[in-house]
């Protein structure tokens, strides 16, 4: 069995080892780029031994301009079936083809003979955006567009590796590399107003004996808390399978990370409250290093006289609003903060299916 390796690392090797003297010898004066980005736990640097077993493998993209795509995607697909090594570095560089049982799932298979079923696609940068987020980068980028852009995808599209790049392919990342500040502003304020909606309710419920669903709303808290640490790190979170890992990255998780076990396995909402607290005064000390608004308090208070500590009553979310400048996010911000895709649902399809773009951005309608 061949030694694993990162797929950012074995497909980088790829491209320089077995794609490119190809291209350099049937395509000469061909501009490509060539990269690893979009979907695969590979392109985020978190895939394992065990990532192996479904789509993993040398493969790599390739971008070519508009003009050429038409006259050289089939030319180059032909060569590199014909010409790719059978393996790279002990791994199969033939893959079965999409099992329609399983989404599609292509797996390494041993080829002996005959042309490779490779994994090296060639695709526009236009093309492979407008399919990736539904989104035309001709165009300008608007709040409901960023608003409808699930922070996984742009998490992916902007991590991985780009081998080569001679037609601008990272000058289309740099626009998606974060939020426009008033964009930030505003998912920053909504990530303050989710947590103000339940932080109080959560020992509401247990107040009367509901203690499981105090510990749902615990959870969903411990989730919001660590939304907004993201976001003030200025960072996309992931998808869920990669984000703890991801969280465990960020510069707060050091400080954030025992509370927020701790108020996940509390079996009552008063132990559950006891460790939401200093993840709660953590975000707010953040929040005031930013220097996006005046400082506001770091400590929680009493939630109207009732036994119940809270922090999101001091503000944040409006002094964040107030900050706007941008006037198609003035008309947003001048609504109740709903935030964006990833804070109104976390349904997969609705995340994954560009589809249904058209339609979330009338919820952002100006």
């Amino acid at each position: 069995m061949a030694e694993f390796v990162s797929g950012l690392t074995l497909c980088g090797q790829f491209y320089s080892g077995a794609i490119r003297p190809i291209l350099d010898d049937a395509f000469p004066a061909l501009a490509h780029s060539a990269a690893l980005i979009g979907s695969g736990s590979e392109v985020l640097g978190f895939d394992d031994e065990m990532s192996t077993d479904h789509h993993w493998g040398p493969r790599v993209q390739l971008f070519v301009g508009e003009d050429d795509h038409l006259e050289v995607a089939d030319p180059i697909h032909t060569a590199l079936a014909n010409r790719l090594p059978y393996t790279f570095r002990g791994y199969s560089t033939n893959f079965s083809e999409p099992d329609p049982t399983d989404n599609g799932v292509q797996l390494l298979t041993v080829l002996q003979s005959g042309p490779v079923n490779h994994r090296v696609s060639v695709s526009t940068v236009q093309g492979f955006v407008q399919n990736y987020l539904g989104f035309d980068i001709t165009q300008p980028l608007t709040p409901a567009d960023w608003l409808t852009f699930p922070q996984q995808k742009l998490r992916a599209l902007t991590a991985g590796a780009v081998y080569h790049d001679g037609i601008g392919l990272e000058e289309m990342r740099a626009r998606f590399a974060w939020f426009p500040q008033d964009v930030w502003l505003y998912l920053l304020a909504a990530g303050w107003a989710r947590i103000g909606q339940e932080e109080h309710l959560m020992g509401r419920a247990g107040l009367v004996g509901d203690e499981l669903g105090s510990a749902l709303m615990g959870s969903r808290l411990v989730r919001d808390v660590m939304r907004l640490a993201f976001a003030m790190e200025r960072q996309y979170a992931p998808y869920p399978k990669w984000f703890g890992t991801a969280f465990a990255k960020l510069a707060c998780a050091a400080e954030l990370t025992p509370h927020l076990l701790a108020a996940q396995t509390a079996s009552t909402w008063q132990a559950r409250q006891a460790h939401l607290i200093p993840a709660y005064e953590t975000l707010a000390r953040m929040h005031n290093r930013l220097g996006l608004t005046d400082p506001l308090p770091e400590t929680t208070r009493q939630f109207f006289g009732r036994p119940f500590q809270v922090i999101a009553l001091h503000g944040f979310a409006d002094a964040l609003l107030a900050q706007i400048s941008d006037p198609a996010m003035q008309v947003i911000a001048q609504r109740r903060p709903i935030g964006s895709i990833d804070t109104i649902s976390d349904n997969t399809d609705l995340l994954e299916g560009t589809n249904w773009r058209p339609s979330l951005r009338l919820l952002w309608a100006i």
